[in-house]
């Protein structure tokens, strides 16, 4: 058995490798070739959230096992904390351990560059990031190599991150990047907006948000929590990472629904489905597109297979 820790993971699937895993993750699981039973979120009392995500895809599958622990933003300690157990399927032996706060990530960086890339107008190339941690890192690595990115804005609740974050983007990617003082001037001008926190309340109304701006709303993944306000919802196209998923644990889909401000056939589609060509992408330059990602287990264990695999075949090499 193999065990990858997460300075291998993130040497073996760079960023753009990981868009195009997605991209085949998302189509697989649209054309019926994954399964994937309904995660298991389980709410401990110490806020803690701890996760069971099973699929199974091309042949192998596996499960992700973390702790999900919003105190930890800013400690030096990751949020998201576990591994992705992965099992071959001819004998269902163990092929592997796989560090989960690098997959977890890398990949969801990617499924919202997949979203950006067929969402988002082609001219697009300001992105507004909220929340300037590990995720903000990941969505600016993934996007970037799908838009050509020529401004950046910033905004977190802590100011040494969004400066530390703002230093780095800029010796990285050599773009000039602006420091918010709030979330309403960060998204202000941008053409592409990524909400990564675990608010409780949206930080996102339409009044903030000019036409045709698309919108990845990544940061909760509960049916009581949300980054986007009902009002904006209702004005934008809504897709989802599977609809099912959406239509039990989306705090952004739900919360507006029971409200009464929109109905079950507000939602577009998935992504997987705008791959595919079964689902309409954007229409107009004008209209706000918005992505409301969950996370999906077959996209754990895609990244986790594409991981173990490398490793082997660099492995071989090395012989």
């Amino acid at each position: 058995m193999r065990i990858l820790e997460e300075a291998q993971v993130r040497r073996l699937v760079p960023a753009g490798t990981c868009v195009e895993l997605m991209r085949q993750a998302l189509r697989d699981l649209e054309n019926g070739k994954c399964d994937m039973p309904q995660r298991l979120l389980c709410h401990l009392p110490n806020t803690a959230v701890l996760g069971f995500m099973p699929a199974y895809i091309g042949g192998n599958f596996g499960a992700k096992v973390l702790a999900a622990y919003g105190p930890n933003a800013g400690t030096g300690y990751p949020t998201h904390i576990g591994y992705v157990m992965m099992f071959e399927g001819e004998h269902c032996t163990v092929s592997g351990l796989v560090d989960a706060t690098a997959v977890t990530e890398i990949r969801t960086g990617a499924v919202s560059a997949v979203a950006t890339d067929l969402l988002a107008r082609k001219d697009a190339e300001h992105l507004a990031i909220i929340g300037c941690g590990a995720q903000g890192r990941s969505h600016l690595a993934a996007i970037s190599c799908v838009r050509s990115i020529r401004h950046l804005t910033v905004y977190d609740l802590r100011a040494e991150a969004a400066k530390a974050f703002a230093e780095e983007a800029t010796a990285r990617y050599g773009i000039p990047v602006t420091i918010a003082d709030s979330a309403a001037s960060c998204v202000r001008e941008a053409d592409i907006i990524c909400t990564l926190t675990p608010s409780k309340a949206p930080y996102l109304t339409r009044d903030m948000v000019k036409p045709g701006t698309h919108v990845n709303a990544v940061g909760t993944f509960t049916p009581s929590t949300r980054e986007v306000s009902s009002d904006l919802v209702a004005a934008a196209r809504l897709y989802a990472d599977q609809v099912s998923a959406m239509e039990k644990e989306s705090g952004e889909y739900l919360i507006p629904l029971s409200e009464g401000l929109i109905t079950r056939a507000h939602i577009v589609g998935s992504i997987g489905g705008v791959l595919c060509g079964n689902v309409p992408g954007r229409e107009s330059d004008t209209e706000i597109t918005l992505f409301d990602a969950l996370g999906l287990a077959v996209e754990d264990v895609a990244c986790a297979q594409y991981a173990l695999e490398a490793a082997e075949r660099e492995e071989g090499r090395a012989c």
